[in-house]
């Protein structure tokens, strides 16, 4: 039988490659035989640079500042003639702070601003923004400022960092914003499909695993419609609304608005980047998979996307996850934790997929 198998990253644990590869490796010792395809997936967040970086392919390494305003580097991919891929996670990510140093009311997009601007030094006619992993909420406005925007309240003074400064905002003046991005196509890849505000939006969804408490979610969601309201009164524009604007924190509003970026789900554009759906086409079994699975990895994630497709293609489908917190129905949803149990899935991952695709492909005599 034919074997797909592409799953995003496990986060914390192995990227989306090596949680493929091991689940190749355990299901061919199981059944040699079989045709194992290896496709590693994202979906606009973490990871999508290495999903979308092909050969041929050159690397850069930035130095730009952080989520809290210190240095950090970020890797810059430019691919074939003229695109450039950045990653936001790289720049403004959860993943570059401790647990004590995050705080969405101060954390910028800044960084993210100054990939765009490595980008266009280097030629880019075309930048892609992978979304999502984000520790911020400023709805893209340190990006805007490092791009050239102004972003001032009521003394006309700029405003500081970070999601909080943005109650605060009175005007926003453009006249200063980096010339070459008026000839650059600019594309947001999201990996949700959030709004900028609300029940829905940036800060209610994603605020607090951000480290917003119940009183500072409030906070970010009053200081983001905010910039809604400014950016509609002096831009003549209001894109809160739109699918994904909340990505990030907000960053895909901050895209939209101040680079005229179309905002594209990532796992659709990854998906048609790498030829995925042609992939599904011509597979028996999809086995797709996550670190965990919740409700929103079937909105706008990797996993949703994948069984829509496989399900469209007649094929057969699982899912490999580290831990579930929802059932699929028509779907078998295998945890590593339930088959291997947690010391195991969390202390050799790689071995462990490993195991566990031995195991199904044992018990998957009757597909062949």
């Amino acid at each position: 039988m034919r074997v797909l198998v592409c799953p995003d990253k496990f986060r914390g644990t192995l990227t989306a490659r090596q949680v493929a590869e091991a689940f190749a490796t355990g299901w061919r010792r199981a059944r040699p035989d079989d045709h194992v395809e290896v496709l590693p997936m994202a979906d606009g967040g973490e990871g999508t640079l290495e999903a979308l970086a092909a050969d041929p392919v050159a690397l850069r390494r930035v130095r730009v500042t952080g989520p809290r305003g210190d240095g950090t580097e970020a890797d810059l991919a430019l691919v074939g003639v003229d695109t450039a891929v950045i990653e936001s996670a790289m720049a403004a990510g959860l993943a570059l702070l401790a647990p004590e140093r995050r705080d969405p009311l101060r954390t910028t997009t800044r960084g993210v601003g100054e990939l765009i601007l490595a980008a266009l030094d280097h030629g880019a006619r075309r930048i892609l923004v992978c979304l999502g992993g984000s520790a911020t909420n400023d709805g893209g406005a340190g990006m805007a400022a490092a791009l050239g925007a102004r972003l001032l309240d009521a003394g006309d003074r700029p405003l500081t960092d970070g999601g909080a400064a943005l109650a605060g905002l009175a005007r926003i003046d453009l006249q200063g914003m980096d010339l070459r991005l008026a000839s650059v196509e600019v594309i947001g890849l999201t990996d949700v499909d959030s709004p900028l505000c609300g029940p829905s939006g940036a800060s209610v969804t994603y605020g607090p695993q951000k480290g917003a408490s119940p009183d500072d979610v409030v906070e970010l969601d009053a200081a983001l419609a905010r910039l809604a309201v400014v950016a509609a009164q002096d831009l003549g524009v209001d894109l809160s609304h739109e699918p994904g604007s909340g990505a990030a924190g907000g960053l895909g509003f901050g895209l939209a608005t101040f680079c005229g970026a179309k905002l594209r789900p990532g796992v659709a554009s990854v998906a048609e980047a790498v030829g995925l759906p042609a992939a599904i086409g011509r597979a028996d079994l999809v086995v797709t998979g996550e670190g965990a699975l919740d409700a929103t990895s079937l909105r706008g994630k990797v996993v949703g996307w994948v069984l829509e497709q496989a399900q469209l293609a007649s094929a057969a489908a699982a899912v490999v996850v580290g831990r579930a917190d929802v059932v699929i129905e028509g779907v078998p949803v295998v945890t590593l934790i339930d088959e291997v149990g947690e010391e195991a899935a969390f202390g050799d991952t790689r071995r462990s997929v490993a195991a566990v695709a031995e195991r199904m492909a044992n018990g998957w005599g009757g597909a062949a």
